[in-house]
């Protein structure tokens, strides 16, 4: 039997989930018998990829939502070496999931899930929160099968004065088209969008833009370009194509939402404590220590630091697949912690004895060289077949 540790008042189970920079383990309140979700992260890993601004930003935001539809964080931790965040155990795995398993969702179920990721929503816009990558991996289902949005690893907080956000970011499936244009975009709407998509995937199992080619899918995206299959009610047909409006300015905007009958229809409002008080004294007390600063050496002279991409840039940088633009700049560029992007070409020299070393450079790397099987699943952005 594998004894349990102890991290402050919580007993500490198995490991339930991984990622890159965090496991997630299944811990229990001592005090309450409450089951929780305990993220631990390494303090050295966050400072060394100099993630600790964001993760604040996303617990600080996580701490001001408290809403019943939206995964709650309790408290957060720390040793001198890991952070600790404790979070709301849910049990009912991602409504993907669920899409993945089922297909596409009766027309009351699908509006059940809407009307609760709406009501979610609309209460993080309240407190000036942009969640901006809303799609179902990202909304988990409890135990009783009510909704809870999580991961706001992306998410933006309002800026007084600032009206506009300008970071490319989400899920290309799932952002709205003015994300796209790089020319600034309400959160809120952005978010409405991502909403009318996820519904629209409820109802029919699949994407309404789904393409292999980037470009493609970006253009119809910034059209609206898809259609709804004949089992769509009206009413869901016109709540849809009132969402996934192209033109900002002209897009539902939610508290119209709230109005449509189709909406209303079993419509039950979500409970919750309006004025609850929210302290940020523990976020602040883990990543306001100075000592933090001293795990990050300074590079040295020669050091070169690479340019962090995310994958709007590498998009932006490789027209149609064309990763010459990326080389033009002569740079280094890091594509994920720890894959890096080099071009080699022949500067000078016989061509004939670049080409043998080429090859043999090559060859040493087809360990690496990921190539596909005739057309796998076509991405993890939604594993469903399109039914007709």
């Amino acid at each position: 039997m594998v004894a349990l540790r102890k991290v402050g008042k919580y007993e500490v189970g198995r490991t339930i989930g991984e990622g890159t920079f965090a496991k997630v383990k299944f811990a229990q309140n001592n005090e309450t018998g409450e089951s929780v979700a305990m993220k631990v992260l390494d303090r050295a890993t966050i400072i060394k990829h100099k993630m600790a601004d964001q993760i604040k930003r996303e617990i600080s935001i996580m701490k001001l939502v408290r809403h019943p539809h939206v995964v709650r964080l309790h408290e957060v931790l720390a040793s001198r070496k890991k952070i600790y965040i404790i979070l709301e155990f849910i049990t009912g795995g991602e409504l993907f999931d669920k899409i993945v398993h089922n297909g596409k969702l009766s027309e009351n179920d699908s509006r059940k899930y809407f009307q609760q990721l709406i009501d979610g929503v609309d209460y993080c816009h309240s407190k000036g929160v942009y969640h901006r990558d809303l799609k179902p991996e990202n909304l988990l289902l409890d135990s009783q099968g009510y909704l809870k949005i999580s991961d706001f690893g992306l998410s933006a907080l309002r800026v007084e004065g600032v009206r506009l956000l300008q970071t490319t970011c989400g899920t290309p499936n799932y952002v709205a088209p003015e994300v796209l244009s790089h020319k600034g975009y309400d959160g809120a709407l952005a978010d409405i969008w991502s909403c009318g998509v996820i519904l629209y995937v409820l109802l029919a199992g699949y994407l309404p833009f789904d393409e292999v080619d980037l470009g493609t899918l970006y253009s119809k995206v910034e059209k609206a370009e898809f259609s709804c299959p004949p089992w769509f009610s009206v009413g869901a047909k016109s709540m849809i194509h009132r969402i996934l409006e192209p033109n900002p300015d002209r897009r539902i905007r939610i508290e119209d939402i709230r109005n449509d009958d189709w909406f209303l229809k079993n419509y039950v409002s979500a409970t919750y404590v309006e004025n609850e008080d929210v302290n940020l004294d523990d976020v602040y007390a883990v990543f306001d220590d100075p000592e933090e600063h001293k795990a990050c050496e300074p590079l040295g002279n020669d050091d070169v630091a690479p340019l962090v991409l995310n994958a709007f840039d590498l998009i932006t940088l490789s027209q149609g697949l064309n990763l010459s633009a990326l080389f033009e700049r002569r740079q280094i560029f890091q594509v994920a912690p720890s894959i890096f992007m080099v071009n080699i070409q022949r500067a000078a020299g016989d061509t004939e004895e670049y080409l043998k070393f080429s090859k043999i450079f090559c060859g040493k790397l087809d360990d690496l060289i990921f190539r596909p099987a005739v057309e796998k699943s076509r991405s993890r952005l939604l594993r469903v077949s399109k039914r007709q």
